[in-house]
């Protein structure tokens, strides 16, 4: 009689998506744990933050060190990412499109807000709307695509005069200041800072809070919060608006709209690679 072979179950797709190699997966953790520490760490220290046994951890770690994803300093004994996660993060980088990201994710912000959605860049003139996501009940704002923000008198351009610190654009920043500031003056503008020391306080109150914020000021009966993002090397890529009628929006700090923008650009700026320690 023929031997009866086993019968292969095909797996779901359920089960196919949960298929993978338990083993990366575990040792995956100490690659993580090397990524948030703030420097090299000893084999003890290591292992326990990445929840194995020393032992357990070292025949991960031998494996990383002939891949290049793992150093070990030979005075020392601690362990360091290696020359190879330099490589793969760099290339990860170098493929992010920030404003792509943002996009995709705009949805779930507008329908988690309630509120008219956009985001800008630092363009030619100052900061400038390239994308644009209107909820259906939204207060027609007068605003369009490729509107240049000012500074002085705009969520977004209160973000980016607070988070723009290098460059060309921090370059530009200061006379796009200066003409706002004469103009305000010359207006009479008492809803507008009006001097430096005004511009200042502005400056210090959005970095505190973590976004740029007008009530009432580009536009009558229109509220609206910019929150920046950030790349890896720390610089504003894009500032992520939300706006609308100043009757519905919450514009207090620590409101839900606030808080929404805080962490959407948060979780933005570290899927950049940004750290903010």
């Amino acid at each position: 009689m023929a031997p009866t072979l086993p019968i292969e179950t095909p797996l779901s797709e359920e089960g196919k998506e949960r298929a993978g190699i338990q083993s990366v997966e575990v040792g995956f953790a100490l690659l993580d744990v090397l990524a948030q520490a703030p420097g090299p760490l000893m084999l003890r220290d290591l292992a326990s933050a990445a929840g194995m046994s020393a032992a357990k951890a070292h025949r991960y770690l031998v494996s990383f060190q002939r891949l290049g994803l793992v150093v070990q300093d030979n005075s020392s004994t601690r362990y360091e990412l290696g020359p190879a996660t330099l490589r793969l993060g760099l290339a990860t980088l170098s493929r992010l499109d920030a404003v792509k990201m943002a996009r995709e994710r705009l949805p779930a912000l507008m329908e988690e807000t309630s509120h008219t959605v956009a985001l800008a860049v630092w363009g030619n003139r100052g900061p400038t709307l390239v994308h644009w996501q209107e909820t259906p009940l939204a207060v027609p704002v007068n605003l369009r695509l490729g509107d240049v923000m000012p500074l002085l008198s705009s969520a977004t351009g209160r973000c980016f005069a607070a988070f723009v610190s290098h460059g060309v654009a921090s370059d530009k920043a200061q006379p796009m200041i200066d003409n706002e500031l004469a103009m305000a003056r010359k207006l009479g503008r008492s809803d507008l800072p009006s001097t430096p020391a005004q511009v200042q306080a502005m400056v210090e109150e959005t970095h505190q809070q973590g976004l740029g914020r007008a009530v009432n000021v580009l536009l009558p009966g229109i509220s609206g919060f910019c929150a920046p993002v950030f790349d890896a090397d720390g610089h504003l890529v894009l500032g992520v608006v939300a706006m609308g009628s100043s009757a519905t929006l919450e514009t207090d700090w620590q409101g839900p709209v606030a808080k929404a923008l805080r962490a959407f650009a948060a979780q933005l700026s570290a899927d950049l690679g940004w750290l903010n320690r």
